[in-house]
């Protein structure tokens, strides 16, 4: 029986990437089947290297960076000199896809923009990923997760106007846009199949976050109301007497009744009939299952909800959701063998195919693990490694 290949067996990337937006997307690539090599500053490398700011070996091989560089190799470059520049052209000669999450207008004055490149490799894709886009007013400011929140809309909105505006804790722009710019390279990697050409792929924090909100944008548009989903008068998360539930009253044909029921409480439906009425009185209405919520358990209540089929869930913490059966029974966990961390364990990629499992074929590389590798593989002419300025 012949093995199976991974889907992108056979596709080179040179990753320029850095932190998390670009890293989390070349990995996805990486885990099927792409030679990713990463070329990283000499003495340096990646920012997330440096996430407890000392250079010890273990530091620069930390749980952060390993989580996003699996399944890639290490490659030191000292992009600045002419050696160096001269390598990354080979490379790009023997290469499909470039990836970078600079600021907008860095590749060009390395000298690796898709002008250039292309020039070497009509093939390559050139794919960008920055924090605003490559023109207009923001494309040389510094791009990152918190301030694209911030510009979007994304960080106005609260479940209640009482509640203080505040930072989404978890690097919600980042992934996104990671997860467009692999959408992006997949998508010129079809287009080349058809054409023989590469072609530029651009993304940016800015465009992935106002795309996350393309119901909220067109209801603003057409009729100058803001949709707040987490501010629907049924919807919220609620204290019990030892952890807390989140309901979503919707998609039922009268949700309220059915709150009502599972907290053993009288219908309030007949008084609140409508929407318009329920946002109305939503302080009201959200104070009595407060104080219903309060009276029992997490697990007395996720019983009553879903003995209703209402939409609930237990508020976890991470370390419980890493926990929980479902996450094992869906694959999501990776253990690997590190050679500076030992044994640790990774989030697995949330996409499964059939014939395709994602394998851990290299373990998050140490800082230029695979330079020598790479010169005898491509046969280079120079390599620079001297200290990044």
């Amino acid at each position: 029986m012949t093995e199976q290949k991974l889907p992108l067996e056979g596709i080179r990337v040179l990753d320029f990437t850095q932190v998390m937006m670009g890293p989390c997307a070349t990995q996805m690539l990486a885990d099927f089947g792409a030679d990713v090599i990463k070329i990283e500053r000499p003495g340096a490398g990646d920012l997330s290297r440096n996430f407890f700011g000392d250079a010890s070996e273990e530091a620069m091989n930390n749980a952060v960076f390993a989580s996003l560089n699996r399944n890639k190799r290490s490659v030191e470059i000292d992009t600045k000199s002419e050696e160096g520049r001269q390598m990354v052209y080979d490379l790009v000669a023997g290469s499909d896809v470039v990836v970078d999450n600079f600021r907008a207008g860095v590749m060009k004055r390395l000298g690796f923009d898709y002008d250039t490149l292309s020039k070497i490799n009509p093939a390559i894709i050139c794919a960008s990923g920055t924090g605003f886009g490559e023109v207009g007013p923001y494309a040389h400011k510094g791009g990152q997760d918190v301030l694209a929140q911030a510009m979007t809309g994304v960080m106005e909105k609260t479940q209640d106007p009482a509640v203080p505006k505040s930072i989404y804790p978890t690097t919600l722009c980042d992934y996104t846009a990671g997860m467009h710019l692999v959408q992006g390279i997949l998508a010129a990697l079809l287009a080349r199949e058809k054409s023989g050409l590469g072609q530029k792929v651009g993304v940016s924090l800015y465009d992935s976050m106002l795309a996350m909100q393309m119901q909220e944008a067109a209801q603003w548009s057409k009729h100058g109301d803001v949709l707040n989903w987490a501010a629907m008068p049924l919807t919220g998360v609620f204290d019990t007497s030892d952890g807390a539930v989140v309901v979503v009253g919707a998609f039922k044909q009268n949700p309220l009744r059915d709150i009502c029921t599972a907290l053993g409480i009288e219908d309030l439906s007949p008084e609140y009939p409508d929407l318009a009425t329920q946002r109305a009185h939503k302080p009201y209405l959200q104070g009595r299952f407060r104080d219903a919520f309060a009276t029992n358990s997490t697990e007395y209540w996720m019983a009553r909800l879903e003995a209703q089929d209402l939409l609930s869930a237990p508020v976890r913490s991470l370390g419980e959701a890493l926990d929980d059966p479902q996450t094992q029974a869906n694959g999501m966990l990776v253990d690997i063998e590190h050679p500076i961390l030992g044994q640790i364990t990774l989030v697995g990629s949330p996409v499964h195919l059939s014939d395709a499992p994602v394998v851990i074929r290299h373990t998050p590389p140490r800082l230029g693990e695979h330079t020598d590798e790479v010169i005898r593989e491509f046969g280079l002419r120079a390599v620079a490694r001297k200290e990044a300025v």
